[in-house]
Parts: structure tokens; C-alpha cells; sequence
């Protein structure tokens, strides 16, 4: 017995060493949070970043709205006369184009992006952007120079799009990066409250413009007007995104990136073919959001046009449903960091598959107080994710590729399921008789959007995936800290 309990005891003791060896390097590869690890960024600095990239989409949107409203006079300005609905088709054509470069200047900027900084990169976007719109404004027509007039058209559209590709990846993943964990959902709703300024002001003063000017003026000179418009307000644009500071958490990843051990930034195809998952994700989510976002915003108006509502009241009607949704998105926002993301995007879904038709039946049932009312429904559903959106997707990927991998995943899905979203409901319709096919539409959205928002993992109140934490105040950096000891 004696002999036993001497060869027992040294296991026991080899044992211990082998608890205490892998005590140490646990403790190496997950050390302590330090007080100078936590990320802590002033109200004031997230302020100025959520403003500078917010004016970005809303300069985005602003055009898409200008361009879609005023296609009939840009297709008789720019393309042969004759036959006016070739002359219409080539300019939606000619709009669709930018969508098919989205996806390239999501490979350029992306990779771009998480390599040289975040601000580098959306402050020549910004350039490229506004640039492309006012030299639209500035383009002779086809009576004065001929085929180069459509020739020019088509190659601001390519820049607009290419710039676009790099625009909203980049703009999301600054906010969620600038923003305390705690509120990255509230201030992420601010990047589409931009989105519902551009395109309201699009409308607003495509409308205005149409009531106040005559047919010949409009199509002489006042249709240019928006697009000058575009000149001025992307100088102040480049003046925010210039002045701000690179977001924390590149900071954090170029001087080492995070708490303990500094470790290596990885390569970004290494790091781009691991986030297979995530960018499967974030293509369902992006569909379900910009199927019912172009359809509420780009297809509604010839929609209701189609059904014999006067083309100015349905784009009140539009304007008027856009400014109650940007009363709500920042109440959205704060709610999915109170509630979670899961919730509210769930939500937003379950809106689009039960609300769907009713909408849509009240919409053909015609009026200003029905239209009025399809239109709110669908919208309180989109507001969902509208206000989610923009703090969901960045959190999708780790900091090293963010940018990158949010980009393509995002202008895939534009390209794919956004920008199609009028020809396709368009064709349905043509094809079937069926004027309720927006409806079907809407629900099929409405469910790859469910199935998305199940498979992913809820995200609200917690620090992004590569990044130490993010709060608002030292004290609350203290309080972390001190939550480890206890």
C-alpha cells in the first residue's frame, strides 16, 4: 500500500503542474482587461463622425431619388429622339448601370480601406461621388453633341456607382467603430436617417421644382438644378470627413489591437475566405432590406402612377410616410441596444410577411387617406431595419476585414436584389396581370429575412469581433475593469 500511494502521489502532483501551466497560458491568451485597453470616445467625437458620414448617404440617396424622378427628361435630354419610351428604358438603363459596378468598388475601397484607414478612403468616395453628380448637371444633351452626351452620362453613372461600393461599407463600419458598445445601435440609425434626408430632399425639390417651372423650362435648365446641388454639398462633406480623427478601433488594431499580447492583422484573402458565414448573412439581410427599401422609395411612385393616382400626390404621399420614419429610426436604434438587434429586425420581418398584402390592398383601393395608410404599414416595418441595419452589419466581421468583407457582401446584394427590385416587380406584374405581385415580392423579402435574422448571433451591448471594448466615459472603463475582479 505504502509503494501505491508513492507512485500515486507524484501524478497528483504532475497533475497540478499541468492545472497551473495551462492557468498561465490561458491567462496569456485571454489576459485581464486593463484600464488602458478599454476604447473611450467622447459624446462630442462619435457626433462629428456620425455627422461626416451620414451626409455621405444621404448624398447617395439624394442622387438615386434625383435620377429616378427625373428619368423621363434625362432619357429625352440625353438619348435620340423619337420613341419616348426607348428614350425612358435607356435612362433606367443607364441608372441600372451604376448598381453593376457597386460590387467592384466594394473590392477596391474594402480591401483599400482596411489597409490605409477608413477616413482616407470616405473622403475620396465623397470626392469621387459628388464630382460624378454635378458633372451630370453640367452634361450637354444629345442636340448639341451627339452620342457623347449619352457616352458621358453613362460613364458619371459607372463613377457614381464605383465611388458607391466603397461608401456605405465604409461609412457603417466608422460609425460602429467611433460608437460606445452601449449605443452603437442608436447612433448607427443615424447613417439611414441619412438616407431619409437625401431622398426627401431629392423629392421634395424635384417636386417643387416641377410646380413652380414650366414643362419647356424643366426640360431646358431646371432639371440641372439638383445635380448642381451636388457640387457645394460634397465640399462640406470632404471639410467633416477630413477633419476627423481614424476610427478607435483601427487605432487600436495598427498599434498592436487590443488588450494583452499584440497580435498580427491578417491577410485579407486569409481573413476574407473565413468569413464565408458571416458574408452569406449579411447578403440575406442586405436582400430582405433593400427589397423593401427600393420598393417603399424607387418603384412606389410608378407603382401608384400605374394605378391612377396623380404622380404629385403619390410622392407627397412618399415624403410625408419619410419624415415619420425619420421621427422614429433614432427610437428604433436605441431600442435594439436595449432589447437587442435580434428582436427588432425579427420585427421588421415578421412586418414585411403579415402586413404585405393589406398594404398593398389598400394602396389599390386608391385615395389619399388609403394610399396614405399602405404606404405607413409598409413603412413601420422598414423603419425596423432601418434602425438596426447600419449596427447589425459592421458586427457581422472582425476589425482586420470589416471594411472589406461588409463592403462586397453589401453592393453584392444591391446589385443582385436592391437595384433589380423595380424591373423585377415590373416584369412579375407584366407577366402574371397581377398587380398585388409587389406584395409577394415583399413577403419573399420578408422571409429570407427571418431565416437570416435566426442564424445570426445578437450583437447589442457587446464589443465588435477584433476590438477590446468601447464605452463613453472613464468611469465606465473603471467599472469594467473592476467587474473582472469581482
Amino acid at each position: 500500500m505504502q509503494q501505491e500511494e508513492e507512485v500515486a502521489y507524484p501524478d497528483r502532483e504532475a497533475i497540478g503542474r499541468h492545472r497551473a501551466l495551462f492557468r498561465a497560458v490561458h491567462r496569456r491568451k485571454n489576459p485581464r482587461l486593463r484600464q488602458s485597453d478599454i476604447t473611450v470616445t467622447e459624446e462630442q467625437a462619435v457626433k462629428r463622425a456620425v455627422k461626416a458620414t451620414a451626409l455621405g448617404n444621404a448624398m447617395e440617396w439624394f442622387d438615386f431619388g434625383v435620377y429616378a424622378y427625373l428619368a423621363v427628361i434625362i432619357g429625352q435630354v440625353f438619348f435620340p429622339s423619337g420613341n419616348p419610351t426607348a428614350q425612358t428604358l435607356s435612362s433606367l438603363a443607364t441608372f441600372a448601370a451604376a448598381f453593376l459596378v457597386r460590387p467592384i468598388g466594394g473590392m477596391v475601397f474594402g480591401p483599400l480601406g482596411d489597409k490605409v484607414g477608413r477616413k482616407k478612403i470616405l473622403a475620396l468616395t465623397m470626392i469621387m461621388m459628388a464630382s460624378a453628380t454635378l458633372a451630370i448637371g453640367l452634361i450637354p444633351g444629345y442636340a448639341t453633341i451627339g452620342m457623347w452626351a449619352p457616352a458621358l452620362l453613362i460613364l458619371c453613372r459607372m463613377v457614381q456607382g464605383f465611388s458607391t461600393g466603397g461608401e456605405y461599407g465604409g461609412a457603417a463600419t466608422f460609425i460602429a467603430e467611433y460608437a460606445p458598445d452601449k449605443r452603437r445601435g442608436f447612433w448607427g440609425s443615424f447613417l439611414e436617417f441619412g438616407t431619409l434626408i437625401g431622398y426627401t430632399a431629392a423629392a421634395t425639390l424635384v417636386t417643387v421644382l416641377t410646380m413652380t417651372l414650366s414643362s419647356d423650362q424643366m426640360h431646358s435648365w431646371g432639371w440641372r438644378i439638383p445635380f448642381l446641388v451636388a457640387g457645394p454639398l460634397g465640399l462640406i462633406g470632404l471639410y467633416l470627413r477630413m477633419k476627423l480623427d481614424e476610427s478607435p478601433a483601427f487605432q487600436k488594431l495598427e498599434e498592436g489591437g487590443g488588450p494583452g499580447d499584440a497580435r498580427e492583422k491578417k491577410s485579407f484573402k486569409d481573413s476574407f475566405l473565413g468569413q464565408w458565414r458571416a458574408m452569406l448573412l449579411c447578403i440575406a439581410l442586405v436582400a430582405a432590406f433593400n427589397i423593401t427599401d427600393y420598393m417603399l422609395l424607387s418603384y412606389m411612385p410608378t407603382y401608384l402612377t400605374e394605378l391612377g393616382f396623380g404622380e404629385t400626390g403619390g410622392l407627397m404621399s412618399i415624403v410625408v410616410v419619410m419624415v415619420i420614419l425619420m421621427a422614429l429610426i433614432n427610437s428604433v436604434g436605441r431600442l435594439s441596444d436595449r432589447v437587442g438587434r435580434k428582436p427588432v429586425l425579427m420585427t421588421g420581418s415578421l412586418g414585411f410577411v403579415v402586413l404585405a398584402i393589406p398594404s398593398f390592398l389598400l394602396i389599390k383601393h386608391g385615395g389619399t387617406f388609403p394610399v396614405f395608410a399602405g404606404l405607413l404599414l409598409l413603412g413601420l416595418a422598414l423603419v425596423c431595419y432601418l434602425g438596426a441595419m447600419s449596427s447589425s452589419l459592421p458586427a457581422l466581421f472582425p476589425t482586420d476585414v470589416r471594411y472589406s468583407s461588409l463592403s462586397i457582401g453589401f453592393n453584392i446584394s444591391v446589385s443582385l436584389f436592391g437595384g433589380t427590385t423595380p424591373l423585377v416587380v415590373a416584369a412579375l406584374i407584366s407577366k402574371t396581370g397581377n398587380d398585388l405581385m409587389p406584395a409577394y415580392y415583399t413577403m419573399l423579402a420578408g422571409l429570407i429575412g427571418f431565416i437570416a435574422v435566426l442564424a445570426m448571433k445578437e450583437t447589442a451591448r457587446q464589443p465588435l469581433e477584433g476590438s477590446p471594448p468601447s464605452v463613453a466615459t472613464d468611469e465606465e472603463a473603471r467599472e469594467l475593469v473592476e467587474a473582472q475582479r469581482g
